[in-house]
């Protein structure tokens, strides 16, 4: 069967509703108006005042504007061409200024038709949060992806459409206008004020795609604008023989629905999924306020596979290319780049990771070769100290195979804290941190258990803050790690042995040649199994909690437990590594809760609380990531919705007593042993949860500022969880008493014997 175009099929679902929508305002205002004639016809033939006839027109205009909010309600798409919530028009006051503003996003204006003479000296795109245009504001860099330090200048413009993203995490509520503005001589040449409390156009979270058949099955798919979803975790077995992509209109899918191509825009049958995360945009000029549904559907044997709802009161961000499908820092190497031959070859870590390097003019051509698995990463770079090994003010080179991208990856990174990035400070990829990734890939590869990454980096790169020049005239100390991916696939902190990191001071001068010490290939190296883990530990029967931070056990510990990356730290509860503890409904608990309260102090600063999410991490997300997950104790939300943690207090740790010592002890008992606790000045922090009673059977206890560092609260039903605790203390009781008659009965056997 041949399906209609998007065109066609757009066309046909307009007609089918036009009878089935509510009544526009202009039809209601016309409706009203003639009620409004009659009425006052009435009110003078009655000798009325104009008083009254007021009192009455202000009624009119009241239904008027609660008719319009009705139909929004109902789902009615907004006019087009439609760019987003109108901001205003600039104001010229030089260099002929011209152009209408809308916010797209949270973070993204675009600007329609703007115009610009392009002879101002050192003009650019200006924001700021002062009364008025000033020097207090930032540039937003147009074009967004320029070479050099800095931004062009801006140049001449004649009715250009342009998108405009606010740079280092900033949101359109964080400032207060636009302004063209020359920097050099502090001239505004227009501007516009953003509106107070501007309602910007937002993701939309919905349910998961219902499951029906061929293990179709994802997490909570996302509206991101008009015409793109997003849908993580994605699992499908591929099976279906004329599987695609489906969108339509109706109660249920059907045959009258239009393909949607894949995440690579193409329209071949559907290939398997085990667990990728994808996105796909809609044909032609459907957006989603056209389709009720989306569906993966067989059209060969008319089958639904699964299927999600679209709602009718979206409000969700237009579709002005904003959204990148692909991220321009993604690379896709070519098969073709001949593997260089190196004179040169370091094993930084014994079996585990090596460097080959060579001097290409102003560039330093790298290739990493490491023995780690596709969730994990390998850095490398120049230490923060020279003399020694040091993390801390250290540049560095984190490299991996994207399992996400299909591709291999090369970041730049500068450590400022040893704590998690939390978008300003601590393990970060310089472009979170408003910088640039200088670092170019090459090529990459994987096999036998072995990933290489062949990258270049310019030697100088004028970035002073974040990028450390490489020296070529004598030898420099440098670092390199091997540690776990978290799910943004940025670095989390890797374990303290020396096959995971160098402890020792390692130097290199760069512009020497044959300096090579590698003996044998990392692809010789045979892969030895890991150490038995720990098995989980289990807390029920019990209400109150302390709450206080320790190391995760290496590779027996937290991510044995989870099967998840760990930071390096983890809560333990009530002195137990990231036990499950479980509560009842309706019951009250309480935490005492021992890990910091300054956030000047990234690595020390860990508020607890109870979430829905087994990431957690709610203080470093913003958006679409904030509204996937449910707070239940530890936070309060302030009159703009940001989630402000309440479950604060001082610090307290479990730190090694020399070294992690997991690998070699079988038994986190003993390995406890090796820990000593310290605590910082000051008080604990409480937290009462009283569990509600409409909880889930699955919560967890997290971090608010960083990513997994706890795990699992199992909800029961009130009396279910002490049931358990008495089943296994009235097994006890039995146990003994059998064994009490069982020796009773031997012992008579034997004094039986004896008297014979």
């Amino acid at each position: 069967m041949e399906t209609p175009s998007a065109s066609e099929w757009r066309e046909s679902r307009r007609q089918g509703q036009s009878e089935a929508r509510p009544a526009t305002v202009a039809t209601t205002a016309r409706t009203t108006t003639t009620i409004a004639a009659m009425q006052r016809r009435r009110i003078t033939a009655r000798g009325l005042n104009n008083s009254t006839w007021l009192q009455f027109v202000a009624v009119v205009v009241v239904a008027i504007l609660l008719n319009c909010q009705q139909c929004q309600a109902a789902g009615r798409a907004p006019p087009e061409p439609y760019y987003g919530r109108f901001i205003g028009q600039f104001t010229n006051f030089a260099h002929g200024i011209k152009g209408s503003i809308y916010a797209v996003d949270e973070s993204t204006l675009f600007v329609k038709s703007f115009a610009y003479d392009g002879t101002g000296p050192d003009a650019y795109f200006w924001v700021g949060k002062t009364p008025r245009p000033s020097p207090e504001g930032y540039i937003i860099p147009y074009p967004e992806e320029y070479n050099g330090v800095d931004p062009p200048v801006l140049s001449a413009h004649n009715n250009t459409d342009i998108i405009l993203r606010l740079p280092m995490g900033k949101r359109i509520k964080d400032i207060r206008w636009l302004s063209v503005w020359c920097r050099r001589f502090t001239v505004d040449f227009g501007d516009v004020f953003i509106p107070a409390n501007l309602d910007v156009p937002k993701p939309r979270v919905l349910p998961e795609f219902k499951r029906l058949a061929h293990g179709l099955r994802s997490s909570n798919i996302s509206v991101l604008d008009a015409k793109t979803f997003y849908i993580p975790n994605l699992h499908y077995d591929g099976a279906g023989p004329d599987a695609y992509f489906w969108v339509g209109n109706g109660s249920e899918p059907d045959l009258r629905g239009v393909k949607v191509p894949n995440e690579i825009g193409s329209l071949e049958p559907l290939r398997g999924y085990q667990g990728e995360d994808i996105e796909i945009q809609l044909p032609g000029s459907l957006t989603v306020y056209d389709i009720d549904w989306l569906a993966v559907w067989c059209v060969e044997y008319r089958h639904n596979f699964g299927h999600v709802f679209i709602p009718k009161d979206l409000d969700v961000p237009p579709a002005l290319g904003q959204t990148k499908i692909t991220p321009s820092w993604w690379y896709t190497p070519t098969t073709t780049t001949p593997r260089p031959v190196y004179s040169n070859c370091r094993e930084i870590l014994p079996n585990r990771l090596q460097v080959k390097w060579e001097l290409q003019g102003e560039y330093l051509q790298i290739e990493l070769f490491g023995r780690i698995t596709e969730e994990q990463y390998m850095s490398f770079g120049l230490s923060g100290a020279n003399g020694r090994a040091q993390m801390a003010q250290s540049d560095v080179v984190v490299a991996f195979y994207d399992t996400n991208a299909r591709v291999f990856r090369a970041e730049d990174y500068f450590i400022s804290d040893l704590s998690q990035c939390d978008g300003q400070r601590g393990v970060c990829p310089d472009e979170r941190i408003g910088a640039r990734n200088d670092v170019i890939v090459v090529s990459g590869d994987r096999k036998s258990g072995v990933t290489s990454v062949r990258y270049k980096r310019l030697l100088q790169t004028n970035e002073a803050i974040y990028d450390v020049p490489i020296p070529i005239d004598r030898e420099v100390s440098i670092i390199a790690a091997v540690g776990p991916l978290n799910a943004r696939k940025e670095a989390n902190a890797h374990a303290h042995t020396a096959s995971d990191h160098n402890p020792d001071d390692i130097r290199i001068n760069f512009s020497k040649r044959n300096d090579h010490s590698c003996k044998n290939s990392l692809y010789e190296v045979k892969d030895e199994s890991g150490p038995r883990p720990w098995p989980t530990r289990k807390i029920q029967g019990v209400t109150k909690f302390r709450a206080s931070i320790g190391p995760t056990g290496g590779k027996r510990g937290y991510s044995a437990i989870t099967g998840t990356p760990s930071w390096g730290i983890a809560w333990y509860l009530n002195d137990q590594l990231i036990p499950e503890i479980t509560v009842e409904r309706g019951n009250t608990y309480e935490f005492i809760i021992e890990g910091g309260n300054d956030p000047a102090q990234p690595a020390r600063y860990h508020p607890l609380y109870i979430t829905d999410s087994p990431e957690g991490g709610l203080g470093q997300k913003a958006g679409l990531e904030a509204r996937n997950q449910k707070a239940y104790a530890g936070v309060d939300f302030d009159s703009d919705g940001n989630a402000i943690p309440t479950g604060l207090g001082r610090y307290c740790e479990w730190e090694h007593r020399t070294v992690d010592r997991s690998s070699e002890i079988e038994t986190f008992e003993e390995f406890k042993d090796t820990l000593v606790f310290n605590c910082e000045d000051g008080e604990p922090g409480y937290m009462n949860w009283t569990v509600p009673l409409n909880a889930p059977d699955l919560l967890y206890y997290q971090c608010f500022t960083h990513n997994t560092l706890g795990w699992k609260i199992h909800v029961v039903d009130a009396g279910a969880g002490a049931s358990a605790v008495s089943l296994n203390r009235s097994t006890l009781l039995l146990y003994l008493l059998a064994t009490v008659l069982s020796l009773v009965a031997t012992h008579s056997r034997l004094a039986g014997t004896l008297l014979a």
